[in-house]
């Protein structure tokens, strides 16, 4: 099982403490991202910097250790989705990639089965001009 490294915050509930780097299958034609915080390469390479801040798990569920990896991964893909950096058609790609990384790092699979269906419909990916509760902040 791959590892990351994060703190808790009050704002954002955790701030990786480390770069993150996780190979996904999109392929581009340049890389996008959001500078200092997460850049999906062209060839598919998800780098997730120290520093950035996500809220985890949402919805009516437990952080738990076998929910974290796969919250990075899936908020980090969401926020290019939101920022335009890349295109919505890869919401359901962030959304599968989470119930996998979740049954890899050893969530129960129907426990992963909901969590899929619940991001599915209800998870947020598309762009809000006045919402600003998801972007990530420097480490202090």
């Amino acid at each position: 099982m791959d590892r990351i490294q994060y703190r808790k915050l009050n704002k954002y509930k955790y701030q990786l403490m480390r770069d993150y780097v996780y190979k996904t299958t999109i392929t581009l034609d340049h890389d996008a991202g959001v500078p200092d915080f997460v850049t999906l390469r062209k060839d598919g390479q998800l780098e997730i910097y120290k520093g950035y801040a996500w809220d985890g798990p949402s919805g009516p569920t437990i952080d738990t250790k076998d929910f974290m990896r796969g919250s990075l991964v899936h908020d980090a893909l969401y926020q290019l989705i939101r920022e335009e950096k890349i295109e919505r058609k890869y919401k359901e790609y962030a959304d599968r990639l989470l119930h996998d990384i979740c049954i890899e790092d050893g969530m129960s699979k129907f426990r992963a089965w909901y969590v899929y269906w619940a991001v599915r419909l209800f998870g947020k990916a598309r762009k809000n001009p006045d919402d600003t509760s998801n972007q990530p902040v420097e480490a202090p």
